[in-house]
C-alpha cells in the first residue's frame, strides 16, 4: 500500500505535474464580462428620454451555500453547523434588503444540487452593496451579483415611437435605439483574475480589459412640445372614435424635427404591453394619398414654372371628365370662374385639374422628386417608407388623380418636409432628428444635416403661401386662425386604403400650415385616419393643427405679425 501511494504521489508531482498544475490554474481563472455603460438619448434641451440604471440581478449558489463553500471531505463540524443555519440567515437579510419574503427565498436557496438560482431583478446597485455588507459581516457566502443595466424611459409615453426600447434580454429592438444601437451600446471589458471558494485572491493574476461606455446622442426633438402635442391628437382620437393620429412640428429654416406625435402609442419602460400596431411610428412608416394637401405642391410647380399666377382666370365646371371617371368638387357648383388662389383655397379638384393640364406630366413629376416625394428621407430611423410616385410615362387620368393628391403616396414626414420648402422660401431642407453626439470622454460633437436645395423660386413660393393665406382669412368658421400671426394652411381629405381588405375604408383627414407669414419658422402637419366617412380635415385635424400651433410659435419666441392678412377675391 505504501508503495502504492508513493508511486501515485510520483506521478502527480513529478510526470504529470504541469497538466494538474495547469487544470488547477483553470479551475481557479475567473473571467467576468465588464459591461459598458449604454449611452443616453436627450431632447434638444438636454431633458432625458432614455438612459441606463445600473442594476444588477441577484444569484445564489445554494451549494455553495449548503457546503460553506468547501466539499464533505474537507468540512469540519463547524463548517457543517455554518452550512446548516446559512440559508435561513441569508433568506431574512434578503427579505430585508430585497423585499419579499424570507420563505421564497429559502426555497430557492436550498435547492439540492443547483449552483444557479435567480433571486431578484433590477435590483439597484446601491441596494446590493448595502445585502452585500451585511451578508460579508455575518461571513456568509453564497450571494453575488450579475450586472444586468436597466434601460430607463423617465418621460414614459413621451416619444416612445421614436426613441424605441431594449428589451428584457437587453437588446435594442425598435427606432434610435436600433438605429444607434453601435454607438449607444459601446464596447464591452473583461476582467481575469485568480479566485477561491472566499474569493478573489489578492496576489494572483489579474487581467483587466476596461470597458469603453457608449456614446450619447441629443435629439432635436422637444419634450415638452412633443407631451403637449401627444396629448392633443389622443384626445381628438378618443373623443371622436378615430383609428389614429399623427402630429409632425418642424423648424423650417433648419428642418430640425420638434415633434412627431403618434396615437395610440406605448410605454417604452413596458413595451410587451403595447399592441404590434402601436409600436411603429406612423409619420415615417405609414404611406396614404395625402388629398388636397398635395394641391400645395402642384400649385408650386405651375407657379414656378410660368404657367399660371395667382390672378390667372379658370373656367370651373361641375365636373371634369377623367379616364373612365367624372371628377368633382367637394361641394357642388355650377359652372364658375375662379382667380388660381380661389381654386387653391376653396381646394377645387376640377379647378386645380384643369390648370395641371398645361405642365407636361414629366416636369410635374420632377417637382415632387425635388420635393422629396418618392424617397426616403433619411431622417435616421428604422422602417421609414419611402411612398410611391408614378412614372413621367403615366396616364392622363393618373395625372389628373396626382395633381389633386392622389394616385401617388406619401408619409407624414415626406409631405412636411415638402411643403416647408415652400414656407423656407423654395429651399428644401431634409428633415433632421439628430442634433449632436457626445462621446464616453465628454467630447461633444455637431451632426451635419444632408445639403439643402432649391425647389422653386423664392417668388413662387411666396405667392404659394400667399393663395394658403386665402383659406384662413376666408375660413368661415375661423378654425385655421392662430391668435396674433398671418398663417399659411392647406387642408386634405382622402380615401383610406385599408391593408386588411386591400380596399378603401375610412378617410385620411388632414391639415398642414405654417407661420408667421411674413417671416415662416415653424410648420405643422396633422393627419388623422379615421372610419368616419362624414369627415374633413377642416373638421377632424384642422383644430388639433391650431392648437399646436399656438403652443408652438410662443414657445420658441416668434414675435407676432406686424402685417394685416390681405383678403383677396376667389372668383371673378
Amino acid at each position: 500500500m505504501f508503495s502504492l501511494c508513493a508511486g501515485r504521489a510520483l506521478q502527480i508531482q513529478a510526470f504529470d505535474a504541469a497538466a494538474y498544475a495547469a487544470e488547477a490554474a483553470d479551475q481557479m481563472t475567473v473571467s467576468k464580462p465588464l459591461y459598458a455603460v449604454r449611452g443616453r438619448i436627450t431632447d434638444r434641451f438636454g431633458d432625458v428620454l432614455a438612459y441606463t440604471e445600473p442594476t444588477v440581478m441577484v444569484v445564489a449558489d445554494p451549494t455553495m451555500i449548503m457546503t460553506n463553500g468547501k466539499f464533505d471531505a474537507r468540512q469540519t463540524d463547524a463548517d457543517r453547523a455554518k452550512a446548516a443555519t446559512a440559508p435561513g440567515l441569508i433568506a431574512d437579510i434578503l427579505a430585508r434588503h430585497l423585499g419579499g419574503d424570507a420563505a421564497t427565498y429559502l426555497a430557492k436557496l436550498t435547492v439540492a444540487g443547483s449552483k444557479y438560482q435567480i433571486l431578484q431583478k433590477k435590483v439597484s446597485s446601491a441596494t446590493f452593496s448595502d445585502l452585500s455588507k451585511e451578508l460579508s459581516e455575518q461571513k456568509l457566502i453564497g450571494i453575488y451579483r450579475v450586472s444586468a443595466p436597466t434601460r430607463r424611459y423617465p418621460n414614459g409615453t413621451v416619444a416612445s415611437n421614436i426613441v424605441g426600447f431594449v428589451n428584457e434580454e437587453g437588446k435594442a429592438s425598435a427606432g434610435l435605439e436600433l438605429a444607434l444601437n453601435k454607438d449607444l451600446a459601446g464596447k464591452d471589458g473583461k476582467e481575469v483574475y485568480d479566485s477561491s471558494p472566499n474569493g478573489k485572491i489578492p496576489l494572483g493574476d489579474n487581467v483587466l480589459v476596461p470597458a469603453v461606455d457608449g456614446k450619447s446622442y441629443a435629439t432635436t426633438l422637444d419634450a415638452g412640445l412633443q407631451w403637449e402635442m401627444e396629448q392633443l391628437i389622443a384626445q381628438q382620437v378618443r373623443v371622436g372614435n378615430h383609428l389614429s393620429a399623427t402630429a409632425l412640428a418642424v423648424d423650417v429654416k433648419t428642418g430640425e424635427v420638434l415633434g412627431m406625435a403618434n396615437f395610440p402609442s406605448f410605454d417604452s419602460n413596458d413595451p410587451g404591453d403595447g399592441q404590434t400596431a402601436d409600436m411603429g411610428n406612423r409619420a415615417i412608416t405609414n404611406a396614404y394619398e395625402p388629398g388636397s394637401v398635395q394641391k400645395t405642391l402642384t400649385f408650386a410647380a405651375m407657379l414656378d414654372s410660368g404657367l399660371i399666377t395667382p390672378d390667372t382666370v379658370v373656367k370651373v365646371p361641375s365636373a371634369i371628365k377623367s379616364g373612365d371617371y367624372t371628377i368633382h368638387d367637394a361641394q357642388n357648383h355650377a359652372t364658375v370662374k375662379m382667380y388660381a388662389r380661389g381654386v387653391l383655397a376653396k381646394s377645387s379638384n376640377v379647378g386645380t385639374v384643369t390648370l395641371a393640364r398645361k405642365l407636361p406630366k414629366a416636369t410635374l413629376i420632377n417637382y415632387l422628386q425635388s420635393f422629396g416625394l418618392g424617397r426616403k428621407t433619411g431622417l435616421g430611423l428604422p422602417g421609414e417608407g419611402s411612398g410611391s410616385l408614378p412614372k413621367a410615362t403615366m396616364a392622363d387620368y393618373t395625372r389628373d388623380s396626382v395633381a389633386f393628391g392622389m394616385g401617388l403616396s406619401v408619409t407624414a414626414i415626406q409631405e412636411a418636409a415638402a411643403v416647408a420648402a415652400i414656407a423656407n422660401g423654395g429651399v428644401y431642407n431634409p428633415p433632421k432628428l439628430l442634433k449632436s453626439v457626445t462621446a464616453a470622454d465628454g467630447t461633444t460633437q455637431q451632426l451635419p444635416t444632408a445639403e439643402p436645395h432649391r425647389v422653386i423660386s423664392a417668388e413662387a413660393a411666396t405667392q404659394v403661401a400667399e393663395m394658403m393665406e386665402q383659406m384662413v382669412v376666408h375660413s368661415v368658421s375661423g378654425v385655421f386662425t392662430v391668435d396674433g400671426y398671418r398663417s399659411a394652411a392647406k387642408t386634405g381629405t382622402a380615401h383610406r386604403l385599408d391593408p386588411a381588405c386591400k380596399c378603401y375604408k375610412g378617410l385620411v383627414t388632414s391639415t398642414i400650415g405654417f407661420a408667421p407669414l411674413e417671416d415662416p419658422r415653424i410648420l405643422v402637419y396633422v393627419v388623422v385616419e379615421t372610419m368616419n366617412e362624414n369627415g374633413f380635415g377642416s373638421t377632424l385635424a384642422a383644430p388639433v393643427y391650431t392648437d399646436i400651433m399656438r403652443l408652438a410659435l410662443p414657445r420658441y419666441g416668434v414675435p407676432p405679425s406686424t402685417t394685416p392678412s390681405a383678403k383677396q377675391p376667389l372668383y371673378v
